[in-house]
């Protein structure tokens, strides 16, 4: 067993690992609590509305959506009176690489999304840069199917932001700070129904 108190640390590791919490704290400043509460509300009013919600996203956006899926399936649902419908377009990889190998990558979310997606649904999209097409796909087929859009997304740029009704926008394009403000937020709408609704 290693004696942690006695490892050597070098100079560079305490500054790098300094200077990145330094930022992040910064960027978590950065975030807005009141659209952040609006997306509470968004999907409690689809939860009780019997609407579904869907979420997708690529790479470590993919891995948050589906984190965000078990919180609110499991979590946000096991033993309560009002349980959510949520789906997330990035679980099944067979009908991904279906559509992605026969109609293209971005066509990955938005196509499932068409067989289920109802009026009044909720579809959440999660791209660090703003600019994943196939995500840009399922959330301008959500205004067409007149369903709400949330997209988690950089403040910086890329077209996400301006494209979903509300965007939960972190004020930094450095991939890391953004997939660390991602899960903050998706806990934060999590937690808000798994100790409090």
């Amino acid at each position: 067993m290693t004696d942690t108190a006695h490892t050597t640390t070098s100079p560079q590791d305490l500054a790098f690992t300094t200077a990145y919490l330094d930022d992040l704290r910064r960027v978590i400043e950065g975030l807005d609590a009141q659209s952040i509460a609006t997306a509470i509300d968004w999907m409690r009013q689809t939860r009780d509305a019997d609407g579904t919600i869907f979420i997708c996203g690529n790479g470590g956006s993919a891995s948050i959506a589906s984190q965000m899926v078990v919180d609110i399936v499991k979590g946000a649902s096991l033993r309560k009176a009002a349980r959510f419908r949520m789906i997330g377009l990035t679980d099944s990889i067979a009908t991904i690489t279906a559509y992605a190998n026969d109609e293209g990558y971005e066509t990955v979310f938005e196509e499932p999304l068409k067989n289920f997606a109802r009026a009044g649904d909720l579809v959440i999209g999660i791209s660090g840069s703003g600019n994943s097409e196939n995500v840009l796909r399922a959330i301008r087929l959500a205004g067409e199917k007149n369903c709400r859009s949330i997209g988690l997304t950089t403040g910086e740029g890329g077209e996400l932001k301006d494209l979903v009704d509300l965007a939960l926008a972190v004020p930094s394009s450095h991939m890391g700070r953004l997939e660390d403000c991602f899960f903050i937020m998706t806990h934060v709408l999590c937690y808000a129904f798994m100790e409090s609704d």
